[in-house]
């Protein structure tokens, strides 16, 4: 799923958020640290494809060329520089680790915050990759 799909959930999971809970701040900062947290956990992308190729040639590509996370998100990756199943794993190990962090920093209601909004990224990517799978 693209960062710009990403985004749009993540601000609907902020919305969500903040008109079901109290929040302990401005309900706008929940929205924002959402739609963070939503698009920059891809962030995790660039390791992975890393850990497997022993190359940083994504990051080079992306820093090279900025645009191409807007305009070209497809060209930021080759095949073999991570799979789906390793994009979702690493997902849901971040989310797990922050998740518990938080909670364990006695800051549940930001543990929620990101518990809520990952959730939301992980089925977004499911669901785009099930619709991929079923040529849709």
């Amino acid at each position: 799923m693209y960062s710009r799909d990403h985004a749009i959930l993540s601000v609907l999971a902020g919305l969500v958020l903040v008109a079901v809970t109290t929040p302990p701040v401005h309900p706008a900062a929940v929205v924002v640290v959402a739609v963070a947290l939503g698009v920059g956990i891809d962030f995790d992308h660039f390791l992975v494809a890393y850990l497997n190729t022993g190359s940083a040639k994504s990051t080079r590509r992306v820093l090279r060329d900025p645009r191409v996370v807007v305009t070209g998100q497809d060209d930021i990756f080759e095949e073999a520089d991570l799979s789906k199943a390793q994009r979702l794993l690493s997902h849901v190990l971040i989310a797990g680790a922050l998740v518990t962090a938080l909670w364990l920093a006695s800051a549940p209601y930001w543990a929620l915050v990101v518990g809520v909004t990952l959730y939301v990224h992980v089925v977004a990517d499911l669901y785009a990759d099930a619709q991929e799978m079923a040529g849709g």
